[in-house]
């Protein structure tokens, strides 16, 4: 009841549309059921003499074949049937119309809600919950899912209206007919009734797996697209395939159990509808054959009960939608109802620029279960350089996505001018932290609007004069639009190196007091490293700087180098005060730094300092 509950809520705010659109089914159904009431004065008004016939002496003259002798000539009715019957289509098809486009209508705009809920939603989830939910899983939800829900709702509520106003109308005629046929009939159809909720349970069980599986097709269909390089650098292409072929034969199992449950279910209505009619064909007949009855009555009778099967067995198939519907929308609100780690605490605060100090107090940080940061103690003046150097998984990435709140401590303090970083606005906090990664991430979009993404009100010279200072600006003349040039999925249209560069650009046009570069230059070449290199240098000049970098050239411009091992500060000062130390960093020294003479650092036995 819940799930209704809340898709209710979502219909609230389009009442007025949806409130004409059950006017518009409510004059459908009458009309439907006026085709029913129409049948006895168009049998009996013009078809029988008007004048009252003894049933005794019908029954003679049909049983000798003389039935032309019943026949009247009523032109008056003859001419006006047929034009209250065009008037009645006529009618009752815009009455159709209008309930049609107005439920689709308030269908449409509540998907169109619902995905703007479900993406501002995600929008606002914690770096956590992307990392432990497949991106596949996410875009079924968002695609497939509400898919499945804008069709219970646009269809199933008109259908399930309609049909039920439909239903009244023509029991009402069935019961005005002829009352004691109308019972014996309504003893037979509600046994219908539960092969309807029977079947909905299976369906909406299996429709939630067909979901499921759907989402882990999208997955891998988004794994092994975006991955294709790889895919055909180890040959994997025949593997994949088999893979493929695996998670859509398990999709066709499910939909081939749906399948099987929606044609059980319409022959099996199929059969009970016919053993209704057939019993009142028999009591109907048998009462016409002794006078109690009119032709006209009958026949108007079994019009309304052959119309009334359409709209009860229709209802066993808005069932197994609404059953789908649900199935969809649990996993949808599933996904609404997941809370962020990360938010706003009550009170938050807009944390004022920077001034003084960053403050790392008695930091404790770990995944899940794992703690990848044990008791980390540090000071960063305004200003400072501090280059974060150790062995792979030593925690220095860990360490930096704690600044702009990317995770939460798990005890300790993130503290800048004193203010706990919990206790601001994460808007304020990330507006004054510029980040460059190693994994670079551009849009589909120019190469203007990815420089002067998070920044969208920067000048055409402002833009250009970040793209010199990262040296882009040369290569991006040269391309077919050069600023205006899209790029591709992943600036897949770029090298990786001129990737890099507009990322860097993105991050100096920012401007922000705190900069984070996280392997800031590994996917440049030397030549291009220098010339970054010498911009980064300016750039970073009075701002607070978080370096992690396995070129030494970057470590040695550092304030400071702080090393860390298995989640600890080991030592901390400069590249000489280290080496003078002969301790944890001369040891990765020696180890991982092979200086070729041109500035570009290599590792010894093939690996780098993450």
């Amino acid at each position: 009841m819940s799930l209704y509950r809340r898709l209710l809520v979502m219909v609230k705010p389009y009442w007025v549309k949806l409130g004409l659109a059950m006017i518009c089914m409510i004059f459908y159904s009458l009309l439907t059921a006026g085709q029913a009431f129409l049948v006895k004065p168009a049998f009996d008004g013009v078809f029988l003499k008007r004048e009252g016939v003894p049933p005794f002496i019908k029954n003679i003259i049909i049983q000798l074949h003389l039935g032309d002798l019943l026949l009247k000539k009523d032109m008056e009715m003859l001419l006006l049937l047929p034009v209250a019957i065009i008037l009645l289509f006529l009618i009752r098809g815009t009455f159709d119309y209008g309930q049609a486009y107005l439920m689709n209508f308030v269908g449409l705009k509540i998907i169109n809600d619902m995905r703007e809920k479900l993406y501002n939603h995600l929008q606002n989830l914690s770096l956590s919950f992307f990392t432990r939910t497949p991106t596949g899983i996410l875009i079924s939800r968002i695609t497939y899912d509400v898919i499945l829900i804008q069709s219970s709702v646009s269809n199933t509520i008109t259908g399930l209206i309609k049909d039920a106003f439909t239903i009244f109308a023509l029991t009402g005629v069935v019961f005005y007919r002829d009352w004691k046929l109308a019972i014996i009939a309504f003893i037979i159809f509600p046994l219908a009734i539960f092969p309807i909720v029977e079947f909905g349970k299976r369906l909406r069980k299996f429709s939630r797996k067909g979901q499921q599986q759907m989402g882990s097709i999208t997955t891998f269909l988004h794994e092994t697209i975006t991955g294709n390089r790889i895919v055909k650098a180890f040959n994997m292409e025949d593997y994949e395939k088999r893979r493929f072929a695996g998670e859509i034969h398990r999709l066709f199992k499910i939909a081939l159990k749906q399948i099987r449950i929606r044609a059980l279910s319409h022959p099996l209505m199929e059969l009970l509808g016919g053993i209704g009619v057939a019993v009142i064909i028999w009591v109907g007949g048998y009462s016409v054959i002794r006078g109690e009855l009119t032709p006209g009555t009958f026949f108007s009778f079994m019009t309304a009960i052959l119309m009334l099967y359409a709209p009860i067995r229709d209802l066993n198939k808005v069932n197994l939608q609404i059953q789908e519907g649900l199935a969809a929308a649990t996993r949808v609100f599933e996904l609404l109802d997941t809370t962020s780690e990360i938010k706003d605490e009550e009170g938050a605060i807009l944390l004022p620029p920077i001034s003084k100090e960053i403050r790392f107090q008695n930091v404790t940080f770990k995944y899940d279960e794992e703690i990848v940061l044990h008791d980390i103690s540090l000071d960063v003046k305004v200003g400072e350089v501090i280059a974060l150097v150790g062995m792979s998984g030593g925690g220095k990435t860990s360490l930096v996505n704690l600044l702009p709140r990317f995770y939460d401590v798990e005890k300790g303090q993130v503290l800048i001018d004193g203010y706990d970083i919990r206790t601001v606005t994460l808007k304020s906090l990330r507006d004054q932290i510029g980040l460059v990664t190693q994994q670079t991430i551009l849009f589909n979009d120019t190469v203007r609007n990815n420089i002067a993404y998070g920044n969208l009100k920067s000048t055409d010279q402002e833009i250009i004069e970040a793209a010199k200072a990262a040296n882009a600006h040369d290569f991006i003349q040269r391309l077919p639009q050069g600023y205006h040039t899209i790029i591709g999925e992943q600036g897949v249209k770029l090298s990786g190196g001129e990737r890099q560069r507009i990322s860097i650009a993105r991050a100096l046009l920012k401007n922000a007091p705190i900069l984070i570069l996280d392997e800031a230059t590994s996917s440049l070449d030397s030549d291009s490293e220098t010339e970054v290199q010498k911009a980064l240098e300016e750039v970073m000049k009075g701002r607070t700087v978080f370096v992690i970098a396995h070129r030494l050239s970057t470590i040695r411009n550092a304030h400071r180098i702080v090393v860390l091992s298995e989640g600890r500060i080991a030592e901390e000062g400069t590249h000489d005060e280290l080496m003078a130390l002969n301790g944890e960093y001369r040891r990765v020294y020696d180890l991982q730094f092979k200086d070729d003479g041109m500035g570009a650092q290599t590792t010894s036995k093939g690996k780098e300092v993450y």
